[in-house]
């Protein structure tokens, strides 16, 4: 692997994992009162079309961040229009 693809992976996980906190919150408290449902869904629209872009490249770590970032933020979207 090169200096990009570690730099890639190393992106990936930053930026998914710092939805985790909010998942097991809203999980938790089923609380999404303070939570913008067109940000979320505006959200999950653009991870949904980076998730098909990295596909459609080839290239995983786009694959693999947006495939766990899709699935944390639709959670929160789901307790969302489930709780909202």
């Amino acid at each position: 692997m090169s200096l990009m693809d570690y730099t890639g992976y190393a992106a990936a996980l930053c930026t998914t994992s710092a939805y985790v906190p909010q998942v097991l919150r809203v999980w938790r408290t089923r609380s999404t009162k303070d939570i913008s449902l067109r940000m979320f869904l505006v959200l999950v629209t653009g991870l949904s079309l980076w998730l098909t872009y990295g596909i459609w490249k080839g290239e995983v770590p786009l694959i693999a961040a947006n495939s766990v970032t899709l699935t944390l933020a639709s959670t929160i979207l789901y307790f969302k229009l489930k709780h909202g």
